[in-house]
């Protein structure tokens, strides 16, 4: 088992050793063409490619995952992973530049990778017969001056969900500025089970409504700085909100608006797995598992897979992709 650094660089210090521990990650039953399923597989030992004996495909362990066509050595992918998956706050891709070695546009493009292989696809609903939920929303954006505490209009809001002692649904929200009736209850239906016997929530007046038959609502008042009423408190979900807040602050320092559903997604995974001693592992699987990553713009698919070269003139191209708008911890 992998409990720090110092195992990553004794078990994984060659691209050879990472590339068994990957081949037994995606192929737990054995090798497996990708193209026709056959088992019937032989292996290329100067190449490190596997040829399909049945449609002659030939495929790496890498192929058509997160990791298609990176040049970058695959201990320095290792390193990263585990470095995000141990950081609590995150890590900048400023900082990995420093640890690995690499340009910042190698890092920055290495840890969206490994934040697309960290999403959950359709995450099953929280809670459950017995279960309490907190929910709350949040803003991310910068301050303005002469506007007032209450504006938004800079800010994008984060939807939450927590089950205590349990798992956190986390949503960006892009289309309003605000928590209406109609987003909540689309959230709480989205993101709970339909049988919990609790959820608290602060004033907002959108979330009333929300008790039926099997479930109880009850809310605390924090414009009456009402914090804590017996067991009817949302500290658990304030404490998320806290926790990526000084991610941002700490470590990011700033996020582009475009990619904040990524830095959510990477949080949310590494909160939910927080008991899990086998995070680093399971989220190799995940590496192994998701589908290459690729960049739309204007309709075009633009493979990340090339963004490991030094070429400068796709970069200088690929910065025109990012919303210039840039996100702080308000």
């Amino acid at each position: 088992m992998i409990d720090n650094l110092m195992s990553v660089v004794s078990q994984f210090g060659t691209d050879n050793a990472c590339r068994v521990r990957l081949v037994e990650l995606r192929w737990p039953n054995g090798i497996e063409c990708p193209n026709c399923r056959s088992c019937k597989i032989s292996r290329i030992s100067t190449r490190e490619v596997y040829d399909c004996d049945s449609c002659r495909y030939q495929f790496s362990a890498t192929a058509g995952t997160i990791f298609h066509d990176s040049h970058l050595p695959l201990t320095k992918w290792f390193f990263a992973t585990y470095v995000m998956c141990e950081s609590k706050k995150g890590v900048s891709a400023n900082q990995l530049k420093r640890m690995l070695g690499v340009s910042y546009k190698t890092a920055w493009y290495l840890c969206h990778r490994i934040r697309k292989a960290m999403a959950e696809v359709n995450p099953a609903p929280i809670g459950g017969k017995g279960a309490t939920i907190e929910m709350d929303e949040t803003y991310a954006g910068g301050k303005r001056r002469h506007v007032g505490s209450g504006y938004v209009g800079n800010k994008t809001m984060i939807l939450g969900a927590l089950e205590r002692g349990g798992e956190i649904r986390l949503r960006v929200e892009r289309q309003t500025k605000r928590g209406n009736k109609k987003l909540l209850h689309g959230f709480v239906a989205e993101s709970t089970q339909p049988d919990n016997s609790k959820i608290y929530t602060d004033d907002n007046p959108g979330y009333l409504g929300i008790a039926d038959e099997d479930t109880m609502h009850e809310s605390v008042n924090h414009s009456a700085e009402e914090w804590v009423r017996g067991d009817v408190h949302t500290n658990g979900i304030e404490g998320v909100w806290s926790l990526f807040k000084r991610s941002i602050v700490g470590s990011y320092h700033q996020v582009s608006a475009k990619h904040l559903d990524r830095y959510i997604e990477e949080f949310e995974w590494r909160f939910n797995q927080r008991e899990n001693p086998f995070l680093f592992r399971d989220t190799l699987r995940r590496l192994v598992t998701t589908e290459k990553m690729e960049y739309r713009e204007e309709g075009r698919l633009i493979c990340l897979s090339i963004a490991f070269t030094d070429a400068s003139s796709f970069f200088s191209n690929a910065l025109k992709l990012d919303d210039p708008t840039r996100l702080r911890n308000p």
